[in-house]
């Protein structure tokens, strides 16, 4: 199937946050031709089978209580043919968007003050999730290798436990940095969990965007400690671009810990409204996989223009990307302050990515690039930073 990935959204006559609400980190009006390269939703048309899912709703008028229980079985079928774990559908609970599913596990299965444990620097609503419901947040920040990418320490972490800590947060693939984490790496970090008996909650929202050569491991095959601990959390929304409807959600494969978590579920009457399930269930089938796989050829041309186009810039490093379409640039080397930077960046340039200074430690002094745009507007971007900073040069 053909897919149109090169003609923008007419982001004028919609609402989209990216576009609309750039004056909220800005702390003004943006420049009219500001490019912004930080909310993670995508520029590209809507796939057209969600189109004709959305349709097919108003054509049928009927906006009452329905069945859905579709919805738990693709979630099972896209996990099982895409990344080769079937979980059960009995296991799934629909949530209102993935950061509704973290409140609500931390609310049933964690008490206020506990420690949630998160690999700094991270996707900064771990952080408002975590204190917002009156938990304690617990860095354990993450090293980079001689290739260049993120490792967890978890020798170091295990020696900083206190003893109140209660979950650990992971982000599979990573967010804001794009590592798709090996069966080994997630064998480990079970076995730390099983060991010091915490919560092991598997944030993998980006799960279906992996570069070639790298391959999403969903948590549950590789963490047989844990799976008496594991809940793991996703939804469809940022691989097909649609987190305005605001669904997602929570698998639970132990009975003990599911029957703890249903019970603090079923006190709130959750249930997807119809166009999130029914656009999920859309999303979740053979021409989903089709899109997904022709966005991947996109998204993977797009990654190089911005990693080997910023890397040319002396002082600038840009973090191999291995997954999703956020890519990790250090700034570091410029010898420049953050002020400094983000002056180039958003008043030079006119781009505005996402200041990593608020994705916890280690995130001073780099910068999160969203990718998921035509392939223009990156090679725009990208010219307009190498302008920016033409004296480094």
């Amino acid at each position: 199937m053909q897919f149109d990935f090169e003609t923008p959204k007419t982001t004028a006559a919609g609402r989209s946050s990216k576009w609309h609400m750039m004056d909220a980190l800005l702390g003004h009006e943006p420049a009219d031709d500001m490019i912004p390269m930080w909310v993670a939703q995508m520029d590209f048309q809507p796939a057209p089978f969600l189109q004709q899912a959305a349709r097919a709703v108003i054509e049928a008028g009927e906006y009452g209580y329905f069945p859905y229980d579709d919805f738990a079985q693709r979630v099972s079928w896209w996990y099982q043919t895409r990344h080769g774990w079937t979980p059960d559908p009995a296991h799934v609970f629909p949530t209102h968007g993935i950061g509704n599913a973290v409140g609500l596990v931390l609310q049933a299965l964690t008490e206020p003050g506990d420690g949630i444990i998160v690999f700094s620097p991270v996707y900064h609503e771990f952080y408002n999730k975590i204190r917002r419901n009156g938990r304690a947040v617990v860095e354990s920040p993450l090293e980079i290798d001689e290739t260049g990418v993120f490792r967890m320490n978890l020798s170091a972490l295990e020696a900083q436990l206190s003893g109140t800590e209660r979950a650990v947060m992971f982000c599979s693939p990573h967010n804001p940095a794009g590592r798709t984490w090996t069966p080994e790496e997630i064998q480990e970090l079970s076995a730390f969990c099983a060991r010091n008996e915490l919560l092991l909650i598997s944030d993998e929202i980006h799960m279906d965007l992996a570069y070639p050569g790298y391959t999403h491991t969903p948590t549950a095959l590789n963490a047989p400690d844990s799976l008496p601990n594991l809940i793991v959390l996703s939804a469809a929304s940022k691989t097909f671009d649609i987190a305005g409807l605001r669904t997602g959600y929570a698998i639970v494969p132990d009975n003990d810990l599911r029957a703890r978590f249903a019970a603090f579920y079923d006190t709130l009457d959750i249930q997807p409204n119809r166009f999130g399930a029914d656009l999920t269930c859309a999303a979740y089938s053979p021409e989903g996989a089709d899109w997904v796989d022709a966005l991947m050829g996109v998204l993977d041309g797009n990654r190089t223009a911005l990693c080997d186009g910023l890397n040319e810039v002396p002082g600038l490093r840009a973090m191999p990307m291995e997954g999703t379409y956020l890519g990790w640039v250090d700034f570091s080397g410029t010898g420049m302050s953050d002020a400094e930077v983000r002056k180039r960046l958003y008043e030079d340039a006119r781009v505005l990515p996402t200041p990593g200074d608020g994705l916890g430690t280690g995130g001073a002094l780099h910068h999160r690039f969203n990718i998921g745009t035509p392939r223009a507007l990156v090679d725009k971007a990208v010219a307009r930073i190498q302008q920016a900073f033409r004296d480094l040069q």
